[in-house]
């Protein structure tokens, strides 16, 4: 029994949804980061999803290469993001993207 290509957009869209409102109603910048991890992972269930549906493609793995691409900015992302926020923390004792103001004169 094959799972519809829809369930797979309807999965990825309310991960995308739930990133997306994460990243813009969080003050806290780990929060921030956990939205745009939701979100990229969203884009690697429609990866894989159009990969496995779409016939042309079959053959190739390009689905599991972008997949795999994805995975890997993301754990650039996290870590760059995390030791930014480790950083901040230990100047300005918050990680309140709101209270962040160090690029204003």
């Amino acid at each position: 029994m094959d799972v519809p290509l829809s369930w797979y957009l309807v999965v990825a869209a309310a991960l995308f949804c739930i990133g997306l409102a994460g990243a813009l109603s969080r003050r806290n910048a780990i929060a921030v980061l956990m939205g745009v991890e939701l979100m990229l992972n969203a884009v690697n269930v429609n990866l894989l999803a159009f990969w496995r549906h779409v016939e042309v493609v079959k053959a190739t793995l390009s689905g599991q290469a972008f997949a795999i691409i994805v995975i890997t900015v993301a754990a650039a992302e996290a870590a760059v993001g995390l030791a930014l926020a480790i950083a901040l923390y230990r100047t300005r004792r918050t990680v309140d993207v709101e209270d962040v103001d160090l690029m204003k004169l």
